[in-house]
């Protein structure tokens, strides 16, 4: 009897996490607003979204990256393809990035926020303005373009995608070192938190709006590897691959998305065991050489 409850129970997982009912034609004709859409991970999911005939309204802070990311993606037959240069740096900056979208697109089905930004060259790490600098960056500017996309989303019945990492969403911000990389995690770690809460409070309001946190491995770009060499030891994921697997995790509603799948792993581990977690992702993380960098 035990060995038929574990086999069903088993079977049950397996099918819970297995389970594909992404459409890609769900995405034909998607209204999308994309952040950090220059480079990296965002530039992928804007090709991934062309591919499927998504509408577009791409923004990242550097205007002629976005120009080539547009071409690029008219080329790969997106029907309608906009850009917005914004600095989240500036607090006006996520309400103008949404109010253009809006314009251009006529609403919002899909909001995927995945920009981050570390401390400027010439700013020095432990001050008050490189604090303020990266909580705006990668916390404010989060919940105010949220905030301001959020009564669209609830008419569209749309989906909140937010592409985060192994730091915001399985450690606190004392095991990630100091200065800039510890602000940062900071951060990451407030937004997870924000974003639990705002699931509880539509869920609570019964309002249709999908929350999906997408954890994330590194680019697979010589520049990442470069900026993180000698911190870390976790191999860069494919950008193409992990910008898909965002893609159908957004498209199904699912309320996470983890690639590679071991970082699921790891954050169960957060509850369940934390001394042990801790030491898994000091396997990964050599948080001494964070903390002399």
């Amino acid at each position: 009897m035990k060995v038929l409850l574990l086999t069903g129970l088993g079977a049950l997982f397996f099918a819970y996490y297995w389970d594909d009912n992404f459409d890609p034609a769900s995405l034909q004709g998607a209204r999308v607003l994309l952040t950090g859409a220059s480079a990296g991970v965002g530039e992928e999911l804007a090709y991934h979204y062309a591919r499927l005939g998504s509408h577009l309204v791409l923004t990242a802070h550097t205007e002629a990256l976005l120009q080539k990311v547009v071409g690029n993606c008219r080329k790969l037959g997106a029907p309608k393809v906009f850009y917005i240069a914004a600095d989240m740096a500036s607090p006006e900056a996520p309400e103008s990035v949404v109010q253009f979208a809006l314009d251009k697109l006529g609403g919002l089905d899909y909001l995927v926020l995945n920009h981050i930004g570390g401390v400027p060259a010439g700013t020095r790490a432990r001050t008050p303005q490189a604090t303020r600098w990266l909580m705006q960056v990668n916390f404010l500017s989060y919940v105010q373009l949220t905030s301001r996309a959020l009564p669209s989303l609830t008419d569209s019945k749309g989906s909140l995608v937010v592409v985060s990492s192994l730091l915001g969403a399985c450690t606190r911000p004392r095991l990630c070192g100091t200065g800039s990389g510890k602000l940062d995690a900071a951060a990451k770690f407030a937004l997870d938190s924000f974003f639990g809460s705002l699931r509880r409070e539509l869920d609570v309001q019964d309002v249709n709006v999908a929350i999906t946190m997408c954890v994330l491995g590194l680019r697979d770009r010589a520049s990442a590897a470069e900026a993180v060499r000698g911190v870390t030891r976790v191999k860069a994921a494919p950008g193409p691959k992990a910008a898909l697997a965002v893609i159908r995790g957004g498209a199904t509603r699912a309320a996470g998305v983890f690639y590679p799948w071991r970082f699921h792993l790891l954050c169960l581990l957060r509850r369940w065991l934390p001394r042990p977690r801790a030491w898994f992702i000091r396997q990964d993380l050599n948080v001494t050489a964070a903390a002399a960098a």
